[in-house]
């Protein structure tokens, strides 16, 4: 993951180091299981085109095939928080972990993302993020970063959810970085709530993973082998309370991050699970 240095790209202090691997158990059993995932995995591509269903019909397919997608590589959601409000225009804030939190998210309140520019180019994942509609940002250009805030204010203008990582970058999951306002100015100029969400990764037992994590000079390959070879990954999603915009985009971030970091371990309780 090479991107070019400029003193304002944020910059995580993770790096391999944060990584570990999860049990995986038996070398036999975790041949079977990852070969069985494998193979689900590529059932379920012939499916990518059904992403790109005219609207209304979108969302719910993507919850579905998101979910699908999950379950085929050993990813359960947790679901804990307020209640997810069927609106209209809607940024969503996350932290930012891995490739897999655009499925998580996806399973959950699908939209269009704001993605790293060379996603469109990574086997799979590329194709899925055109599908999806991926607002591109090029890390590497400050001077663009305007036009993407007006593509997405537009979207939500046109009622469509967006889905943005203010963090700029992904992190370990243990620690995490501070939420940059830039994006959060096109709820405001679109006058339109921000939906945070907290994402936490943890094997069966509850610890907390960094299995999924795709950090520093990490590739996609070696995180996608974690994740298909641990037993089993869940990801918490604790549904935060919605904000609305107002017209000063550092509040506004300080608000959603105060949000997203707010979710102690006691207001994580799973609620219900989905099926994914």
């Amino acid at each position: 993951m090479t991107t070019l240095e400029h003193p304002w790209l944020p910059k995580a202090s993770c790096d391999a180091s944060c990584v570990h691997d999860a049990d995986r158990g038996l070398r036999a059993v975790v041949w079977v299981r990852t070969a069985a995932r494998i193979t689900a995995a590529i059932l379920l591509l012939p499916g990518m085109p059904l992403l790109a269903v005219p609207l209304p019909g979108r969302s719910h397919v993507q919850r579905i095939y998101c979910r699908l997608f999950l379950r085929c590589l050993g990813v359960r959601i947790r679901l804990s928080g307020g209640p997810i409000r069927n609106l209209q225009g809607v940024l969503v804030v996350s932290g930012h972990v891995s490739w897999l939190d655009i499925f998580t998210i996806g399973a959950v309140l699908p939209g269009s993302f704001v993605a790293r520019a060379d996603l469109v180019e990574w086997p799979a994942l590329g194709r899925v993020a055109r599908l999806m509609k991926v607002i591109p940002i090029d890390r590497a250009s400050l001077r663009r970063l305007p036009a993407v805030v007006n593509t997405v204010a537009e979207r939500l203008r046109s009622g469509h959810t967006v889905v943005a990582f203010p963090e700029g970058t992904t992190w370990c999951g243990l620690a995490h970085g501070p939420f940059r306002p830039a994006m959060f100015q096109a709820a405001v100029d679109a006058a339109r709530p921000v939906q945070p969400l907290r994402l936490t990764y943890r094997h069966r037992d509850g610890r907390p993973s960094t299995t999924p994590a795709f950090v520093g000079h990490d590739t996609l390959l070696r995180s996608v082998r974690r994740v298909i070879t641990a037993r089993r990954t869940v990801c918490h999603v604790h549904v935060a309370a919605l904000q609305l915009p107002g017209d000063d985009r550092r509040s506004l971030a300080a608000r959603c991050e105060a949000e997203v970091r707010g979710a102690t371990t006691s207001r994580d309780v799973p609620t219900h699970a989905l099926a994914a």
